[in-house]
């Protein structure tokens, strides 16, 4: 499965060589990047030009499992020998491993140079791989259909053993189940004639539909993120695309698909945010 890369700014701000240390920093990340685990991920490393005299550092990084009490390292690997001139600007990767989980998991990368002077440290969430198949507890084998003709959704759910019918193959009206998920075509121009009448008339029938849409154009009006429109027996529920990007590399798209589901088959009005469980 490829990982989506997790970007480091590291930052030089220049000066004589006796104060290089405490001037080459790596910042984080406003909010925590988020992976899934069981694999390399690779760190972008940019950096504006140097000022001053040369900076040489063997530089390295340390990774530890991180909870509400405790910091566990896990381990540590040399990352390159860092050689800036005047003049010069850092662009680089390093790839780092992260281990496979059960539950999200906080882990603590420290950038580390020569005899350990730390420049900074990094906060990743890593998830489990199999979080789609939370869908097999709440979806039965004929339940779910699902319209992907960029095929965005379907490898990621086959990959975690979710049935489901394939609605390229199958007109939308015939669908009998549950739950139905359309997603965008490559282009407007392939989007069939009729499609918001197919969908109203599956959702009248009692469905629960997911209408992921495409890009919004320039001079497309400003509407919610995602939202319900009630149809019938049954509900549509309009999802902005970028709620699910990347999806089979991002675990914050697959939590958001799994909520989705579950919001189209029980329609209910969301809750206020719960602040006390932000990180």
């Amino acid at each position: 499965m490829k990982r989506t890369g997790i970007r480091m700014l590291v930052m030089l701000l220049g000066g004589v060589s006796r104060l290089a240390f405490a001037q080459l920093q790596v910042l984080p990340e406003a909010s925590p990047p988020c992976v899934f685990g069981g694999g390399e991920q690779s760190m972008v490393v940019r950096g504006p030009t140097a000022r001053g005299q040369p900076i040489a550092a063997q530089l390295h990084w340390r990774l530890s499992q991180t909870s509400s009490a405790t910091v566990a390292p896990l381990m540590e690997q040399p990352w390159k020998q860092l050689e800036m001139l005047r003049g010069q600007t850092i662009l680089d990767n390093v790839s780092v491993h992260l281990p496979a989980v059960k539950a999200k998991t906080k882990f603590l990368i420290q950038w580390l140079a020569d005899s350990n002077r730390v420049l900074g440290k990094s906060e990743v969430l890593v998830y489990p791989t199999n979080l789609l198949g939370e869908l097999k507890l709440v979806l039965a084998a004929d339940d779910l259909g699902v319209l992907d003709p960029a095929r965005l959704l379907q490898p990621s759910l086959r990959d975690v053993g979710v049935v489901f019918l394939d609605l390229n193959e199958k007109p939308l009206e015939d669908f009998s189940g549950k739950l139905a998920v359309v997603c965008p075509f490559p282009s407007r121009g392939q989007m069939p004639a009729g499609l918001a009448q197919s969908i109203q008339a599956l959702a009248r029938k009692g469905a629960g539909v997911i209408w992921i849409q495409p890009p919004p154009g320039p001079a497309d009006e400003i509407t919610p993120s995602f939202y319900l429109v009630p149809e019938g027996k049954g509900v549509v529920l309009v999802v902005d695309p970028e709620l699910v990007a990347n999806f089979s590399d991002n675990p914050r798209s697959q939590l958001n698909f799994v909520y989705y589901c579950k919001l189209a088959l029980k329609p209910t009005p969301p809750p206020l945010p719960n602040f006390s469980r932000l990180p």
